[in-house]
């Protein structure tokens, strides 16, 4: 179905029906929300350990807080896209903020461990059915070469948001607004998606959609099932000891997964209305650059909440210490995506993803290293994590065009968000397998939690070594430059 379905003919045109004033406010709307959404998923590490001290809760809890906004959001976002394309994607849009702010406050406001991981799924599926509005409101709103500019803020703020959270929280937590301490980081949002909230309801003209479109609520429960049984597994069962229940836990969600996989195959087969589209994994760009941004979603996931965790928990430094260690590696990325990745994608391709993802591997494995020794100073070289940020940004910033390089314009929706779904998937399986590691050497004393960091660099260097062979797998040329 296209985007524009029930948009006027001037607005689906890309003709300025609506004044540029009015065009860019909405825009502004969208990337409010936009980047609530994105920051939301990291902003959380910083304050794990204020977290754990004010509400209770052991390492598992510390993984579920984290995780459950990643598994919510990426196995929901596509069914969020076909609601907004039935009920129309500024009535979705509205009812996504409405509902992130509202789960926003109630993890503000959790009394426990077990209320904060649920607020944070209600967060994470409210995050779901915002995130793919915005691109589709972009899309009906601008003609196609206005489009290419307002869409590249969404690579560059994304990227910055996402990296930007653990700095922002740390910032938050330490001007303690309100005595309210790591509460703040939730309930923040509450003034701004206000904010989102009434720009949206003013300036985003109504867009309709098309109700006789079919969702696959069951192939969606199957992969919401599926990714939280192998995630129950991963996260409990070191801590637990592996008992039997969390291996078949683990084992089931695998089974799952092969069996949504097979009934999503049908369901396209029958009606084409399959939560993902099976016949895109026929491209090689599109197969192994999903298998790839899997990778290293999970890879980054999880070196961000170890990173932070460690610095806090394993060498005692305060919220806002952490957040200023962080800022070398956001300045890293920004390069990264707006210099390197824009400039010489075209030229490298894959060997420039390649050469990315060995440079975060290096600096990255680095800084745990020098972390893991303890002491009283700032324990890694501002370089260090300067050179990581960059190997970050040199591999996200180019995966998602590389992705979409050979979908077709009809099926470059769907494309999207089955890229972004493995991408929140990704960082989930990242705090599970690097965030378990780590804490399976979880002690009282700062010695046992820094001991922790061995583990977790040998899971961050395997996942990164999975993004390598993959992003090797990549065709030669894959923009048709030669």
């Amino acid at each position: 179905m296209s985007p524009s379905a029930g948009i006027p003919a001037a607005v689906s045109a890309g003709e300025p029906a609506l004044p540029e004033w009015q065009r860019t406010a909405a825009f502004v709307a969208v990337i409010i929300a936009f980047v609530l959404e994105v920051a939301d998923s990291t902003i959380i590490n910083t304050a794990l350990p204020q977290i754990r001290a004010g509400i209770g809760g052991g390492a598992s809890a510390m993984q579920w807080i984290a995780a459950a906004y990643f598994l919510s959001l990426g196995s929901l976002l596509l069914i969020g896209g076909r609601l907004g394309d039935i009920f129309g994607y500024k009535r979705v849009f509205l009812v996504g903020i409405a509902a992130f702010v509202v789960s926003s406050c109630i993890c503000g406001l959790a009394r426990n461990a077990e209320e904060l991981v649920a607020a944070r799924f209600v967060q994470g599926a409210a995050g779901a059915l915002m995130a793919p509005q915005v691109m589709a409101i972009v899309q009906v709103l601008f003609a196609p070469l206005e489009r290419v500019a307002r869409l590249a803020w969404f690579g560059v703020i994304g990227g910055l948001a996402a990296v930007l959270g653990p700095i922002a929280g740390g910032l938050i937590i330490e001007l303690d607004l309100f005595g309210l301490g790591w509460r703040m980081i939730f309930l923040i949002n509450l003034p701004i998606g206000l904010l989102a909230l009434a720009a949206a309801a003013r300036f985003i003209p109504s867009l309709d959609g098309v109700p006789d479109i079919r969702i696959d609520y069951a192939g969606a429960g199957l992969f919401v099932a599926a990714f939280a049984l192998l995630l129950l597994g991963l996260i409990e069962g070191p801590e637990l000891g592996w008992p039997a229940w969390t291996a078949a836990c683990a084992l089931a969600g695998l089974c799952l997964l092969v069996w949504a996989w097979r009934h999503a195959r049908r369901r396209d087969a029958r009606d084409g209305s399959a939560v993902i589209a099976p016949d895109l994994f026929g491209l090689a760009t599109f197969r192994w650059g999903m298998v790839a941004i899997t990778a290293f979603s999970s890879a980054a996931a999880g070196f961000l909440l170890v990173f932070a965790v460690s610095l806090q928990q394993g060498l005692g430094k305060s919220a806002l210490d952490t957040a200023l260690l962080h800022m070398p590696f956001g300045l890293g990325v920004m390069a990264g995506i707006s210099m390197i990745g824009r400039r010489y994608l075209p030229r490298f391709g894959k060997w420039l993803i390649a050469a990315g993802a060995i440079v975060l591997a290096s600096g990255a494995s680095a800084a745990l290293m020098l972390l893991a020794p303890g002491g009283d100073a700032s324990p890694v070289p501002p370089v260090v994590l300067l050179l990581a940020g960059l190997g970050l940004g040199t591999v996200i910033g180019p995966l998602p065009p590389v992705i979409v390089a050979e979908v077709e314009r009809s099926k470059a929706g769907t494309a999207s968000a089955m890229m972004r779904t493995a991408q929140q998937i990704g960082g989930a399986l990242g705090i599970a397998l690097i965030g378990a590691a780590y804490f399976s050497v979880d002690g009282h004393d700062a010695a046992a939690r820094l001991s922790g960091l061995f583990p977790a660099m040998a899971a961050f260097l395997l996942a990164m070594a999975a993004t390598l062979t993959f992003a090797l797998r990549l065709p030669d040329d894959i923009f048709g430059q030669r």
